[in-house]
């Protein structure tokens, strides 16, 4: 029999930067809306991809998914050994970790495809040119039905930006803040992913949908007496006319608000 050949993954190391709940808007969003992929999978298992020095956010991830499939599995894969050997410590049921990257390995019989994969600040040290080949390469990897998560958010979770996409490509931008850390909306524009955060220049789709969402929040500062949640849902209504939004009050009551992929996607 010829010799193995040893897997060599896809990517490069990052920083492994990591703190403990950094992750819940993005959870608590994923969650709400797409529980319902997760409740008709055959196989729940879910994939956070590059969690880094410590294994906190995939622990609380599988917490998350499992108030709506009790059943739902974490795979926790990460580039560097060292990592996912102090992370072997935290394995139980439904929770396991692997050395990977971008080809996303997972436990079990050839061809298992995850309904969720998570990347938050992963792509944050890659050129803007490299996104778009590596988004391709990981929604390949997805189940029917399955979602990739990507993006980027500060060191404790205040402020987070992400792009949600399936087979098709990118579908959806989500913007998520504790409203009570923003002076303006466009304080959000340091948490842009990727793909969009060169892109917030004059001309280009996101820096006007920036300006116009703070437009809107001066507008709506009678509002702020009442609380930053009033303002903030008083300035999405106002941005409702003209930027195609995706979600409605109850997300927005949440501090988050979603427009389709292809009204900030960069010109050119």
């Amino acid at each position: 029999m010829p010799p193995r050949t040893p897997h060599r993954p896809v990517g490069s190391v990052t920083r492994g930067t990591t703190n403990p709940n950094r992750l819940r808007r993005m959870d608590r969003w994923i969650v709400a809306t797409h529980g319902r992929e997760l409740r008709r999978g055959d196989d729940p298992v879910a994939v956070d991809l590059g969690y880094g020095a410590a294994p906190w956010t995939a622990v609380e991830l599988l917490g998350r998914l499992r108030t709506v499939r009790p059943d739902a599995e974490v795979v926790g894969v990460e580039i560097d050994p060292a990592r996912v050997a102090a992370a072997r410590a935290y394995e139980r049921p439904g929770l396991r970790f692997a050395h990977g990257g971008f080809e996303v390995p997972l436990p079990g019989p050839a061809g298992r495809a995850p309904v969720l994969i998570r990347a938050a600040n992963v792509l944050r040290q890659y050129d803007e040119d490299e996104v778009a080949a590596v988004w391709r390469r990981l929604c390949a990897r997805l189940a029917p039905g399955g979602l990739l998560v990507e993006g980027t958010c500060d060191e404790i979770g205040r402020r987070h930006v992400w792009v949600a996409l399936d087979h098709a490509g990118p579908r959806t931008v989500t913007f998520a803040a504790r409203l009570a850390s923003l002076d303006h909306p466009s304080d959000l524009a340091e948490r842009l992913p990727k793909a969009l955060i060169h892109r917030n220049v004059p001309g280009e789709p996101v820096h006007a949908f920036l300006r116009d969402f703070d437009r809107a929040w001066a507008a709506s500062a009678p509002y702020g007496a009442l609380s930053a949640r009033q303002r903030w849902i008083r300035s999405v209504r106002l941005l409702a006319p003209d930027w195609p939004l995706t979600d409605g009050p109850t997300r927005w009551r949440q501090g988050e608000v979603t427009v389709a992929w292809g009204a900030l996607a960069p010109g050119g």
